[in-house]
Order: structure tokens, then sequence, then C-alpha cells
């Protein structure tokens, strides 16, 4: 979240400089499903890298407990382990799908990078976009034992959740996922750079809800509109409630907002 203030209040020349990079390689880096995929996965390992050195040093650094929301630690086994599963998934799955977007959709790559403020704007309204379809999405898999064991089961074998877990999820999952990050970028019409911060944002959100780790400068502590890792590890351990991913207004209009005491440690 730190690089995407610094990119959207950094100024217009530095987006600008960015896009200008982007734009001259626009055919390799944009188009080429192999480079997406890619480009996807190790966002997600790289987001999750701080939280796994979190878990490993632990027990050696007794401040880290006070903030630990979760039960158990996650071992280095368990983390390569779920990695490769994700790995895997992302070969046989995500790269298709994305390789069959690319080939079909026609994307329109301007000259100039848009303003902060036109950048900030359509990524937050992707964001919400997105909140609003998979909210729906999650209440109608939890509320449909077919959908639930068929599709989402996968990704509430976690328990306790852990930062890469956020992907640990069935094929089937992981390419609905997809698709609506795609439907909501397209809905909104955003500019591509816009999308490219509205995909590293959604990874990073995902990746701070699944932490396992309630710090003093989560971004629920200074926006108390998103929910944190608190709101959805409740999710996982009740497996009911709280179904939106990053804000809580819809679970509050629908009432199935857990209550606060529900989010506590213990």
């Amino acid at each position: 979240m730190i690089v995407l203030f610094l990119l959207i209040f950094g100024g217009d020349a530095l987006l600008q400089w960015i896009w200008d990079f982007i734009y001259a390689e626009r055919h390799v880096l944009l188009m080429s499903p192999h480079i997406s995929v890619c480009a996807a996965f190790s966002t997600h390992l790289i987001f999750s890298a701080p939280f796994m050195l979190l878990d490993v040093f632990s027990s050696y650094v007794g401040w880290l407990h006070k903030y630990r929301i979760c039960r158990e630690v996650v071992g280095l086994h368990q983390w390569f382990r779920c990695a490769t599963r994700i790995l895997w998934k992302y070969v046989v799955g995500v790269l298709p799908l994305t390789a069959l977007f690319l080939s079909v959709r026609r994307t329109h790559f301007p000259e100039r990078a848009p303003s902060c403020f036109h950048a900030f704007r359509e990524c937050v309204s992707c964001m919400l976009i997105f909140d609003t379809l998979f909210f729906f999405c999650h209440y109608t898999i939890h509320k449909t034992p077919w959908l639930y064991h068929n599709v989402h089961h996968i990704h509430h074998q976690n328990r306790d959740t852990f930062a890469l877990a956020a992907q640990d999820s069935s094929i089937s999952e992981l390419l609905s996922l997809q698709t609506l990050a795609f439907i909501s970028a397209m809905l909104v019409g955003c500019h591509p750079f816009s999308e490219i911060l509205f995909h590293l944002v959604n990874t990073w959100l995902a990746v701070e809800d699944h932490c396992g780790y309630d710090f003093p400068w989560s971004l629920h502590r200074f926006l108390p509109c998103f929910g944190g890792a608190p709101h959805h590890l409740a999710h996982h351990q009740h497996f009911k409630g709280n179904f939106a991913p990053y804000f809580r207004h819809w679970d509050y209009i629908f009432g199935t907002s857990l209550p606060i005491s529900v989010n506590k440690r213990g």
C-alpha cells in the first residue's frame, strides 16, 4: 500500500515516467500471458514474504506475539507446500484463462499516463466493484452446499490463516476471482496503468487479510471501512459472516457482519 500511495501521490511526472517504460514494452509486458501470470504469482510471493519472515522469527521475538491473532504459527514446510499448490494451479488454470482473455480483449494503450487523481479514482472504483461482486458470489457459495464443497472448501482448510493462503484455493475459485477482477476493470473502463495498480492493490489486500497479524499500522486501523485481518480471520474460524473481502458496508447492510467480540483473539 505504501508503494500505491507513492505512485498515486508522487506526482503526475512519476506516473508518466513509469508508464513510458511500460508503453515502450507494452506488447511484451502486457500482452504476454506468460509474463502476466509470472508477474501475478511473483507479486503474491513478494507481498507474502515479509509475513513469512515474521512467522519464522516470531518464536524468537517476543513482542510479535501481541500482534499475532492466529493460534498457530505456520512453519516453513507449510509455506512451501502452499506455494507449490498455488504455482501448479497457476500453470494449469490461470495461465490458459489469461491467454484466452488477452486473445479476445482489445486494449487501447494511450501515450499519456493517467493523472494521480484519475488513477486513484479508477483504482478505488475497481475495488468497490470487485468487493461487491465478491460479496454476492461468496455469500451464494456459502449458502449453497454443493458450491461450497466443490469450489470453496479447499480455501477453508486453512482455519488459521497466513499470508500465502490468500490464493490457496481450488482452480475453479482462482479462475472465478481472476474473472471478477477482469470484469471490475472492464466495467470501469480504466486506463491500463490504473488496472495494473488495481491488481497490485487487490493482491496486497488479500495478503493482508490472510496474514494473521493485526499491527497498529494496518490499513483498517486508519480506514475503518476496511475489515482487515481480524475481520477475515473471524470468517475462516466461524465459516460464516464477514463475506466481503475488503470493505465492511455489505456485511453491515445484509446483517452478516460478525460481532466485534468474535473478531478478537481467543
